[in-house]
């Protein structure tokens, strides 16, 4: 038996939280949270390939708050199995050998259940190295999920135990402590968001959002690329200094954007009747990483024709395509990481090297146990006004 926090299907609590979550945020964490502190069977690891972990550090991300305050879309429930265990962003000790990785290892996970994983033949995604568009995410001896903390059968982070397949781990290098290791996992998706950018030497660049998503996403663009301006959208002095320490070249505020863009750029502005302003030229590429209308609505109108749009944050609202249409954008997603970027390395190998090197201590800025976890998730809520980057689960101290 082990400890865990598991997330199950209340429909009643999904719409409450829909409901009055906006006046009242306090409630998705509290009375609403469709999450409970429970002792479940361990998850088993008696397929070849498989072995269990013991979580050190989870941290938790944005797509974990929308799974628990009711934001995330829909679209997504055919691609989960309930109960689950969330925490997809971990670092922990393998309890038992896994092929050449030796019980003890240190190691992360990229954890989407692949094909490898689901013990299927590969789809075309898999074979080419993208396990990142697997097709094959609802079939094979696993229940359906997406991810790893996603999955009823694989349990997740957010637990004393989980089990992953080896084709999703990586050993972590001697010396990198836990606190940067567990961010291992967001930081292969900026480098994966970094990459499908295609900056090229010395274009613009817009960032969006400076949570944990947009700060890496900015960290990666100055690392991987030779983009020459880097602007990032930063609301609190916290966001504002770790975005100049991480490369930008200009940090504005939500409401300074297209001043900030048209001073950098040369750019026209223009403000049509009833709607919202826009430019004629701009940036050549923007990243979104909030996924709001608003922060989607600004990238598509600072972006120059012909130029590229990322959403790198999970949309949650719909936003005017008019620029897109009339500007011929590129619009493009991100969705978790490649094990074959177009550097021709896994994403995950290149995360660890940056870890390593970037300045981030202190960028997992709180650490709670388990049973702490409507605090973890108020303090996740919260994180940006109160100065923080990432929260984590402390499991071990469950």
């Amino acid at each position: 038996m082990m400890l865990a926090l598991e997330m199950y299907r209340s429909p009643a609590k999904y719409l409450a939280a829909k409901a009055v979550g906006g006046r009242i945020p306090g409630i998705l964490t509290g009375p609403a949270a469709p999450l409970r502190l429970v002792t479940i069977n361990e998850p088993k690891s008696d397929k070849q390939g498989w072995a269990r972990i013991r979580p050190i550090l989870s941290g938790i991300c944005g797509s974990d708050l929308g799974m628990v305050t009711g934001h995330t879309k829909m679209y997504f429930s055919a691609m989960v199995s309930m109960p689950f265990v969330p925490g997809h962003e971990i670092v922990g000790e393998l309890l038992e050998d896994c092929e050449d990785l030796p019980k003890g290892t240190r190691v992360v996970m990229d954890s989407v259940l692949t094909c490898a994983a689901r013990g299927v033949e590969p789809c075309d995604s898999c074979s080419s190295g993208r396990f990142n568009l697997c097709d094959r995410i609802t079939v094979g001896h696993l229940k359906p999920g997406l991810q790893t903390g996603f999955c009823q059968d694989t349990g997740g982070g957010w637990g004393n135990v989980m089990v992953a397949h080896r084709s999703q781990l990586y050993a972590v290098p001697d010396g990198l402590s836990d606190e940067r290791a567990v961010l291992a996992e967001p930081l292969a998706c900026a480098v994966h968001t970094a990459l499908k950018a295609k900056v090229e030497a010395g274009q613009s660049v817009l960032v969006s959002g400076a949570g944990a998503v947009g700060l890496f996403a900015t960290l990666a663009l100055r690392e991987l690329t030779q983009a020459g301006r880097i602007t990032v959208v930063a609301k609190h002095a916290k966001q504002r200094e770790l975005a100049r320490a991480f490369g930008a070249s200009d940090v504005v505020a939500p409401d300074e954007v297209f001043r900030g863009v048209r001073r950098a750029t040369g750019a026209f502005r223009l403000k049509p009747e009833m709607a919202k302003e826009f430019l004629l030229g701009g940036v050549d590429v923007a990243v979104d990483a909030v996924g709001s209308k608003d922060s989607i609505d600004t990238v598509l109108r600072v972006t120059k024709a012909g130029g590229r749009v990322v959403l790198s944050g999970m949309p949650s609202t719909g936003a005017d395509l008019s620029p897109v249409w009339f500007r011929e954008l590129e619009l493009t997603g991100t969705y978790a990481s490649s094990k074959q970027e177009p550097n021709e390395r896994p994403a995950f190998e290149t995360a660890l090297e940056i870890a390593a090197r970037a300045p981030l201590d202190g960028i997992v800025g709180a650490r709670y146990p388990l049973y702490r976890w409507r605090e973890a998730l108020d303090h996740a809520q919260s994180a940006g006004r109160l100065g923080t980057v990432k929260v984590a689960f402390d499991v071990r101290a469950s």
